[in-house]
């Protein structure tokens, strides 16, 4: 290996772009922390013809991996291309070609991040994803050093400022899912097509990743539940407020009887919480272990320049590691497999929001239904919405259930639903 850490750039837009700026700005404190410099070698772009910022280098662009991929001199492969194809071919081929990678891709690592750690380790090369959840929070480095000798109890985390953003215009200003969505966009917290984030995939890519850390075998994202924020209304907020709750895109990783809950879902958390207080973009990350209790991981969770310190970072900390003799990268620590305990499983207290015919006898028959299944109501009330049409929202909460028997009797109540709607249904998170 040279003096200089030679470097291929795998893509140069909005966080490539910032990743390369703070390679040519800051190349003499990246040298001094790391021990070593670094020389941007090749850049990967799809378009060369397109007007790049000042300070890129023509020279250095090319629009074949190969020159990047194939070329021994390059050292590290910096990967931020984005999305899972062809990023997680490119990571594999620049590992298995003996190359250092530092990725920010959250679904890469959601999806393949246990085989290409083991793949890395059979190279004897370093894998680092830092940046691959939370942008600027360090996450990553304290699962793997910090926390290692704890025994995790439970992850519960706002992973996605989109959609945190739009569930405090929500709340705050009563704005209905479009109308926040179409702010979010103006003000560029959301992408044209935000359908990862408004589904729930971007916040289940980061907790797979957090879990699979979190309980050393892994957990990928084929086995999260991902319920995104799609069904909820402006006046589901005004409800939740009423009772003294905030509603949040919750993730939540927990270890209980030998096995592993792993969902991502909207969730009431009563409003003096921490949770409950992140608002905007902003994420927050609450991790339990048995020796260290609560600790909180707290900033602006994605944007080009967190995402460009946490790429650096993880770069400054490869440059470290190799002036250390001996030195080898921990990676993933493979202990085995986990039993992922099925959703249907799952045990919580659920908000209900449903329209209904104004008439008598209504509630009786909701009573029943869930008294059927075996369900118990800790409080509910009723709020007129048409007065003409004489329908209203029943809104109730259950005392603590079985997922299986809510969704049972969630589709049954819904042929007493206005248009046989089917019910708003949010879990509670105490």
């Amino acid at each position: 290996m040279s003096d200089a850490v030679q470097i291929g750039l795998l893509g140069l837009g909005v966080v490539g772009g910032q990743v390369h700026r703070l390679l040519t700005e800051k190349a003499m404190v990246i040298a001094q922390r790391g021990g070593r410099a670094v020389t941007v070698r090749r850049i990967l772009v799809r378009d060369a013809a397109k007007p790049r910022a000042t300070g890129v280098e023509r020279s250095l662009i090319t629009t074949d991996a190969r020159d990047i991929l194939d070329d021994p001199a390059v050292d590290v492969v910096i990967e931020l291309i984005g999305g899972e194809r062809p990023a997680a071919d490119y990571i594999r081929q620049a590992l298995q070609a003996g190359k250092h990678v530092i990725t920010a891709n959250k679904e890469v690592m959601a999806k393949q991040g246990p085989l290409l750690l083991a793949l890395a380790r059979e190279q004897g090369v370093g894998l680092y994803y830092e940046a691959s959840v939370g942008g600027g929070i360090p996450l990553i480095a304290p699962f793997r050093r910090d926390l290692v000798a704890n025994r995790i109890r439970s992850i519960r985390a706002i992973l996605n400022g989109t959609t945190n953003y739009i569930l405090t215009r929500m709340a705050n200003g009563g704005a209905e899912l479009g109308t926040a969505l179409a702010e979010a966009q103006a003000a560029g917290y959301a992408e044209a097509d935000p359908t990862k984030d408004l589904d729930g995939m971007d916040a289940a890519c980061k907790l797979a990743i957090l879990a699979t850390l979190a309980y050393h075998a892994p957990v990928t994202l084929d086995v999260v539940y991902t319920e995104g924020i799609r069904g909820l209304a402006a006046r589901d907020f005004r409800y939740a407020q009423e009772m003294g709750y905030a509603i949040k895109l919750l993730a939540i990783a927990q270890e209980q009887d030998g096995t592993i809950e792993a969902r991502v879902h909207p969730a009431f958390l009563p409003a003096h919480t921490l949770l409950a207080q992140v608002h905007g973009v902003y994420n927050a990350v609450v991790v339990e272990g048995d020796l260290t209790g609560p600790v909180l991981f707290y900033g602006q969770g994605a944007g080009a320049a967190p995402t460009a310190s946490a790429v650096v970072a993880d770069l400054i900390g490869f440059l470290k590691n190799m002036n250390q003799e001996g030195y080898r990268d921990p990676g993933f620590l493979d202990e085995g497999t986990v039993s992922i305990r099925p959703m249907s499983k799952v045990h919580a207290r659920y908000y209900l929001r449903m329209p209904v015919e104004d008439r008598p006898g209504i509630l009786a028959e909701i009573a029943r239904i869930l008294s059927d299944g075996q369900i118990s109501i800790s409080s509910l009330f009723q709020r007129h919405i048409d007065q003409t049409a004489r329908t209203a929202d029943v809104v109730l909460m259950t005392q603590r259930t079985q997922e299986e028997a809510m969704q049972r009797a969630r589709a049954e109540l819904s042929t007493l639903a206005v248009g046989r709607e089917s019910p708003g249904l949010i879990r509670v998170e105490e």
